[in-house]
């Protein structure tokens, strides 16, 4: 058991709720699918605290990981990326994006295991300078929806497009197809893609929905939530496997 990687996975901030957690104490909180994904490809989740505060006592819970994934979540502040807020940007958590970025930028520095999903993709890409349309609906015309959020009637398995996967890259070795369809619950997503990214899936409008790191470092993010699809879909769990493999290998390291 010992030899399972620790996979670290941030939490975010409960924000309150009308006449319910008004009066709770602050928490930090995230969706039980991300590590029930991680413990079913074999490593050990890890909720990382937001301690935006307190880098010394974040740094000491990362130099325990092994691999870090990042979960699906509210909008990134467009400061991070040195814009103003927008009025079609949505709710932000500043506390969850300190401490996302900064751990991403320690992991891309140590060569560690990282996966991005949905937000995690975009926490990616603005870490290593890239930066986001903080909505596409009004700031990239003639995109297709992928604004599909259950709060609209949608189901979270809701195939709301497909995206090509790039030859060679590891999403495609993992799903053995040029094309798969993907949910799609997000209205922010990548503008400028950082230097040292590569695009690996692609939207029908183009809209760059996969990256990877060019250098063999396993860096993967994803716009959609593949942790949707894990116990249906075996190309999706190969994902999953291939990072906490990878995660495996660095702490042999």
């Amino acid at each position: 058991m010992s030899s399972r990687p620790i996979i670290g996975i941030p939490t975010q901030t409960l924000h309150a709720i009308e006449g319910i957690s008004t009066a709770l104490p602050a928490s930090w909180v995230m969706s039980q699918r991300y590590f029930q994904v991680a413990s079913a490809a074999g490593g050990v989740p890890w909720m990382i605290p937001l301690l935006h505060d307190d880098l010394a006592t974040l740094r000491a819970i990362y130099e325990r990981l092994d691999g870090l994934m990042i979960p699906g979540g509210v909008d990134m502040n467009p400061a991070t990326f040195g814009e103003g807020v927008r009025p079609e940007c949505g709710r932000i958590d500043p506390a969850r994006d300190v401490v996302e970025l900064q751990l991403t930028r320690w992991a891309v520095e140590d060569h560690k295991p990282i996966l991005g999903l949905c937000r995690g993709l975009q926490v990616i890409n603005v870490a290593l300078g890239g930066t986001l349309y903080q909505d596409l609906g009004s700031q990239k015309p003639g995109t297709v929806k992928h604004d599909c959020f259950p709060s609209e009637t949608y189901q979270r398995d809701f195939l709301a497009h497909e995206v090509a996967l790039a030859d060679g890259s590891r999403l495609r070795a993992a799903f053995e197809l040029p094309h798969v369809a993907v949910n799609s619950m997000h209205h922010q997503g990548i503008k400028d893609l950082a230097p040292s990214l590569v695009a690996s899936a692609i939207a029908p409008d183009g809209l760059v929905e996969g990256i990877e790191s060019g250098n063999g470092h396993f860096l993967v993010g994803v716009q959609w939530h593949p942790e949707v699809f894990e116990s249906t879909d075996p190309h999706t769990r190969q994902l999953f496997r291939d990072f906490i493999a990878a995660a495996a290998q660095s702490k042999t390291r």
